[in-house]
């Protein structure tokens, strides 16, 4: 008699999050489940549930995931190219943005998510070391390229090509600061 062999996934968590990232950007938030995920996975509707308690867990591991992986887009850029690549960030990853800011989840519940937003912050912070309060500096650019995303993501400003219009926007305030 031939032992049975057990499936083994290899990095469970990391197939599960792609998995649930797939169907968050095809599908939306609302599709998002751990018995889907599961099935895109390949695994039992039972294996997610050794990784992650609940669906908000799940969403919880993939706004961290999607955190970290804008972080690593700005982290080293000068702050003009940071500003581009956190909107095209948003424009490539729509429903993975609105996850990750749009208040579904409770932060403090999960402290992956703190940790990882911090660690974005901070890749802002030092690109504006040199200013007398870069903290203050890196939540007004923060602030204005977020706005700016939202906005392009629902369709406010229309444009034919959003790089050289969030360019042209981020010139514009660079110039309008330097007036003032």
């Amino acid at each position: 008699m031939c032992p049975v062999s057990t499936y083994h996934h290899g990095d469970l968590p990391a197939a599960l999050l792609r998995a649930a990232g797939r169907t968050l950007e095809k599908r939306g938030i609302g599709a998002l489940s751990l018995r889907e995920t599961a099935r895109r996975a390949g695994v039992s509707h039972n294996a997610p549930y050794r990784h992650f308690s609940d669906r908000e867990a799940l969403l919880a591991a993939l706004a961290a995931e999607g955190i970290t992986m804008l972080g690593e887009q700005l982290r080293g850029k000068p702050a003009r190219e940071m500003g581009e690549a956190y909107v095209r960030f948003a424009l490539e990853q729509p429903q993975r943005f609105r996850l990750m800011f749009g208040g579904v989840l409770p932060v403090a519940k999960y402290p992956e998510l703190g940790r990882a937003a911090r660690s974005a912050h901070k890749a802002l912070e030092e690109a504006f070391s040199e200013l007398p309060r870069p903290e203050l500096a890196a939540a007004g650019a923060w602030s204005l390229v977020h706005g700016l995303a939202h906005l392009l993501l629902e369709g406010h400003f229309g444009a034919q090509d959003p790089e050289t219009f969030v360019r042209d926007v981020l010139g514009a305030v660079r110039f309008a600061q330097r007036a003032a």
